[in-house]
């Protein structure tokens, strides 16, 4: 094998091992990009809270929908499945929910 050929491979194996190494770059902003699009999925969506229950059930509050039409989704999560047990109105309060449902006026 000739001077010339161990080099071309060289370059093309440092060219490959560098195309690898900056792919998880590439994709990570590449996704940040995706996410800044108005009415991109997931952009407005934000944990509130998550209590564990056991040890693979969990309540996880999480606010979510466009500006205009924000929720609160109550939700029970466990290895297998996501279940949506309550939906509330952004503006409102857990505190606010609660007093209503007990019929008893909201302290602040």
């Amino acid at each position: 094998m000739s001077a010339g050929a161990s080099a071309s491979s060289l370059v093309w194996v440092v060219l490959f091992i560098g195309a690898i190494a900056t792919l998880p770059w590439l994709v990570r902003r590449w996704q940040r990009g995706r996410a800044a699009l108005p009415g991109a999925t997931g952009a407005g969506s934000r944990i509130l809270s998550s209590v564990a229950l056991g040890p693979q059930q969990r309540v996880v509050t999480v606010e979510t929908g466009t500006a205009q039409q924000r929720v609160v989704l109550v939700l029970g999560v466990t290895a297998q499945q996501i279940q949506c047990l309550h939906v509330l109105p952004a503006a409102s309060t857990f505190a606010g929910e609660v007093a209503a449902a007990r019929g008893t006026p909201e302290h602040d």
